[in-house]
């Protein structure tokens, strides 16, 4: 892409894409085993932005990371309008953009013409309605269950709760355009595909099966499914979901794990 990167972006595996059209530059700073960073890596591809990544080791983060791009130290965060920094040392006047859901309104502002926040206000109201019954209703329950072996009834109810919110006849979540609530949703989806068909979780052995045979091949969750077939068909799904890395961080972390957990520090899930 023309730029000189340090080491760290060299090495990395993760995808660089070119977008058409001109915007100052964009860091956006990552994390392989967090679905929070891939919601936005999914909409910077749904965007053909052209961003610079940088990869965080999250058990050993830089010690210049929190002090000049994010001092809660999470990922994802951006760093834009930083024309040709060092992502390591970003101009301290360029603008520092945290939490993945401010991030996906921010890029959906940024490449409009992309669609992934409608123009239509009662569109848009749909987006944000459906992203904030992700994050507030099922999330939480997510990973009580797989982290805090709390009965996946809760879970379940409200998974059945979000596929009312899906059009029966539409693609995606608000209709036959991705938007950023699907990209909401997407690591998410994966993840209950991934880790309940391998029965990965802190619960009893053959719950994580039982529930994989709910949601991914009964009738009662139908419409979910052929939403879930829509989503990881499309190439920024399939580009920044790596099964099998999941797959194998999971069963380490499952492993390793003394059962003190805070969901929301938890990335590899």
């Amino acid at each position: 892409m023309g730029r000189n990167l340090p080491t760290a972006l060299q090495n990395s595996s993760l995808p660089v894409y070119a977008h058409i059209m001109a915007t100052p530059d964009i860091i956006f700073y990552t994390a392989k085993a967090s679905p929070y960073a891939e919601r936005v890596d999914i909409a910077f591809q749904e965007a053909k932005a052209d961003v610079t990544r940088y990869s965080i080791d999250l058990a050993n983060k830089p010690e210049w990371y929190a002090p000049r791009v994010n001092p809660a130290s999470k990922v994802p965060a951006l760093v834009y309008g930083s024309p040709k920094s060092d992502p390591e040392n970003p101009s301290p006047e360029s603008a520092k953009i945290a939490e993945s859901l401010i991030v996906l309104e921010f890029i959906a502002d940024l490449y409009s013409d992309s669609g992934l926040l409608p123009k239509d206000p009662v569109e848009r109201a749909r987006v944000r309605f459906f992203i904030d019954a992700v994050s507030t209703k099922v999330s939480p329950l997510f990973f009580a269950f797989l982290v805090r072996s709390e009965s996946p009834d809760a879970f379940i109810a409200a998974v059945a709760e979000i596929q009312e919110l899906l059009p029966p006849a539409a693609q995606f979540a608000v209709g036959d355009h991705f938007t950023i609530a699907d990209a909401a949703i997407a690591p998410f989806l994966g993840r209950w595909d991934v880790l309940f068909r391998n029965d990965i979780g802190r619960f009893a052995e053959g719950t994580g099966l039982r529930v994989h045979k709910e949601m991914f091949q009964t009738e009662r969750f139908a419409r979910l499914q052929k939403y879930y077939a829509n989503i990881s068909s499309r190439d920024s799904f399939k580009n920044s979901f790596d099964p099998v890395y999941l797959v194998e961080m999971a069963k380490k972390y499952v492993a390793n794990s003394e059962g003190k957990v805070v969901a929301g520090r938890i990335h590899v899930f």
